[in-house]
């Protein structure tokens, strides 16, 4: 029996669901958060940052360090973190093959979706084999009013493939991410391996996830009636 697609629309976030780079972003980030003085844990740093806007976690790091991070700074980090995505940065397991039989499944109507900026969002695909599935369905929450809890990248994604937000599937793997796309009043599959940087299904729940999965290679199975 054919398998027929059961939502409108597949958007994807992309840290932590198509790449494995929240350790290595994470790593750059605590450093310089130690060149300023705050000498936080690799643990704690992944626990305070991870899935979250850099730029909205200002004020703590001033608290902590006395210095208000500015757009020298900021530009320091992102030459530091993808000189590092660049050499070390690794895909999902499974998730280049799950990609290409939801694009079949879904053709025109997957897009990427995600909170970073455009250069780090397409270096990463690029590295990893994916740019050209996405192609330009590629969406910042950066260029948008507001990044992701909001769910405007989501709803500038769907509004692009022309797809009712409410009918499409988000995939997202933090709370941060989780709310946006419940925002947007998507079904949010939340993806929760065993894996430091990533969240327990119980939080993804309780942000507002539909359901949840461990391994990338059930994703197809799971946007199919």
């Amino acid at each position: 029996m054919a398998a027929h697609p059961k939502f409108s629309a597949v958007l994807f976030d992309c840290d932590g669901v198509l790449v494995d780079s929240e350790s290595i972003t994470n790593g750059v980030l605590h450093l310089m958060l130690r060149e300023l003085g705050w000498q936080l844990t690799p643990e704690e740093s992944i626990a305070r940052f991870v899935g979250k806007m850099l730029r909205d976690e200002a004020d703590v790091i001033e608290e902590h360090t006395g210095f208000r991070i500015d757009e020298e700074w900021m530009n320091e980090f992102r030459r530091r973190r993808n000189a590092e995505l660049e050499s070390s940065l690794q895909a999902i397991p499974g998730v280049v093959d799950a990609v290409r039989r939801t694009a079949e499944l879904y053709p025109g109507r997957i897009a990427c979706a995600s909170g970073a900026d455009r250069p780090k969002i397409e270096l990463q695909l690029k590295k990893i084999g994916l740019f050209d599935v996405f192609a330009d369905r590629i969406f910042s929450g950066m260029e948008q009013p507001s990044s992701k809890p909001a769910p405007d990248v989501y709803l500038a994604a769907a509004d692009f493939l022309g797809a009712d937000p409410a009918e499409a599937a988000v995939i997202e793997d933090s709370p941060t991410g989780v709310i946006a796309g419940a925002a947007a009043r998507s079904h949010v599959l939340g993806f929760c391996p065993d894996s430091p940087v990533h969240q327990s299904a119980e939080t993804l729940l309780a942000a507002g996830a539909a359901e949840t999965f461990t391994a990338m290679d059930r994703l197809p199975d799971l946007l199919v009636e």
